[in-house]
């Protein structure tokens, strides 16, 4: 059983990393807070499909014509990933920018001020 958790160590991480941060995002009321949360979650995920297209003793996909035989990574997994870390990083600025246009309208990060603000408004 040790055996096969130490060699499934990127899958543990993987878990552990979106538990922590689906954690960050369920106990927190600051909006950046939750969304370092969703970032730590998403780069689990990123973690979890690149650990899929491993294999051991795999070597990059680079056909020599000359050799067989060859255990080669599957390289789709790290493409896509490539794709998501773009969206992400995109989402990530956009969430930030609306975080700062909520602190500057309500003056707090905190959810339920913000709520209590806004009912006071209206």
């Amino acid at each position: 059983m040790i055996e096969a958790l130490l060699k499934h160590t990127n899958y543990l991480g993987a878990i552990a990393l979106f538990i922590i941060g689906l954690y960050t995002v369920l106990t927190h009321n600051n909006v950046l807070k939750k969304v370092i949360g969703i970032n730590i979650m998403e780069t689990s995920v990123f973690l979890f499909f690149v650990s899929i297209g491993m294999i051991q003793f795999g070597r990059a996909p680079i056909i020599k014509l000359n050799e067989t035989d060859i255990i080669y990574v599957n390289p789709l997994p790290s493409a896509l990933i490539l794709t998501g870390i773009v969206v992400a990083v995109s989402i990530t600025a956009y969430s930030i920018s609306l975080i700062i246009q909520l602190y500057r309208e309500f003056g707090t990060l905190d959810l339920d001020k913000m709520l209590e603000n806004k009912e006071e408004q209206e």
